[in-house]
């Protein structure tokens, strides 16, 4: 058997009072997640443990069949990893958001989703006047490195996209334990290099193009994400089958190297509604023909709930549905109708909140060996009546999908 696990990231939320009281799910039209939700088997999945925030790399790893309570070490390593930032053992590695502050408020965590090409001069810039060891990334996303032997993970850092609107003061980097001289220390540097970021970033070229075409600037960067390099057992090793990973987040990216997937980087995946679909689909047809497994993840409706817009949440749900989910049914000749189609989201990310929750996620899993034949959609409520009922660990999940 192949295997295609598609994540349509952030794409779970909550009833809407607009939409009717509706999900995004139940509100969207989405004839080939529902085919499969009719042909398939359905459940609920607990992607974030208790003790571990909801975060897009603690879900998609326990998504992938690991511990994220044991081989989590936290965002900003894995996303080195992608970026192909050499870490050594006793590193601390953060994650760094290019932001907009406005009135000491946190008003934009992406700064208006600047581009990669953007970017990368802004890090650079930074990288030189501060002597600080960033490195450019995709995007807004970028990384810091930290040498361990001065400096400690042990600090409270909060993801932008949770305190939008919030004075950004108030979450400024502090110690865990205000005793720990260590963390002390790090949390000033990490506080003192967001503070010097403005005066690097204001006057910058980019900035000022991008401030004369009314575009959202940069003005600080956003360290978070802690961790030391991780150190987990390959998929291959762990489950016996051969893997890649498709995605235009360097996270994702980062937790298959980590987990020995293949990396696809596809030309034109943004990670938004315009990205490349079309050459997602293609390229992960092409792994699977040499494969096991592939992990196509979808970044696009996660980047919609953080707008808070509900009806942008539904039409990149609605492009997932046609441009990823119905390629896939459809490849089940070329297969010999030997493809397992699981589908769900990472994590969800309700419109309302405007960033991620840890309720469990609804998913779908198609085994064409093993129809069943029913009429019903594919939602939040259908899938916490589906004949799995709700699994609460990530090995447990991946063991059902290739058991199937």
């Amino acid at each position: 058997m192949k295997y295609i696990i598609l994540i349509c990231d952030g794409a779970a939320d909550w009833p809407i009072e607009d939409l009717g009281n509706k999900t995004v799910f139940e509100a969207a039209k989405t004839p080939n997640l529902d085919w499969l939700a009719s042909h398939g088997q359905m459940g609920m999945l607990k992607t974030i443990p208790d003790d571990k925030p909801a975060d897009s790399g603690v879900a998609n790893m326990t998504i992938l069949g690991y511990a994220p309570e044991n081989d989590y070490t936290g965002r900003g390593p894995f996303e080195a990893l992608s970026a192909g930032v050499k870490i050594r053992e006793n590193d601390i590695v953060f994650r760094v958001n290019l932001i907009n502050i406005e009135n000491d408020l946190i008003s934009d965590y992406s700064s208006g989703h600047i581009t990669t090409e953007e970017s990368k001069p802004l890090i650079d810039a930074l990288r030189r006047d501060t002597r600080a060891d960033f490195s450019a990334g995709v995007q807004y996303r970028h990384i810091l490195k930290l040498d361990g032997n001065k400096y400690s993970p042990e600090i409270r850092l909060t993801p932008p996209h949770d305190i939008l609107g919030q004075p950004y003061k108030k979450y400024l980097a502090e110690p865990m334990d205000k005793s720990d001289i260590k963390a002390k220390t790090t949390a000033d540097l990490v506080n003192n290099l967001v503070d010097r970021s403005y005066e690097i970033l204001k006057n910058h070229r980019i900035n000022k193009k991008r401030e004369k075409e009314k575009r959202v600037v940069a003005t600080h960067i956003w360290p978070w994400g802690a961790g030391k390099k991780p150190n987990i057992k390959f998929f291959k090793e762990k489950y016996g089958k051969k893997g890649a990973v498709i995605s235009a987040v360097d996270l994702i990216f980062g937790i298959g190297i980590a987990a020995g997937l293949e990396p696809i980087r596809v030309k034109g995946a943004t990670g938004l509604p315009d990205t490349n679909y079309k050459g997602k689909v293609e390229a992960a047809l092409k792994q699977l023909r040499e494969k096991d497994l592939v992990y196509l993840h979808i970044e696009a409706i996660d980047e919609m709930g953080h707008t808070g817009d509900p009806k942008k949440k539904i039409a990149a749900l609605e492009d997932f549905d046609l441009k990823i989910v119905k390629p896939f049914i459809e490849a089940e000749e070329e297969f010999n109708n030997e493809l397992v189609i699981v589908v769900l989201p990472d994590h969800p990310t309700p419109c309302k909140k405007r960033t991620h929750t840890r309720d469990p996620v609804p998913f779908v899993i198609y085994n064409p060996k093993k129809v069943s034949k029913s009429q019903r959609e594919y939602s939040e409520n259908t899938c916490k009546e589906g004949e799995y009922g709700l699994i609460e660990s990530g090995e447990e999940f991946m063991k059902l999908i290739l058991s199937n």
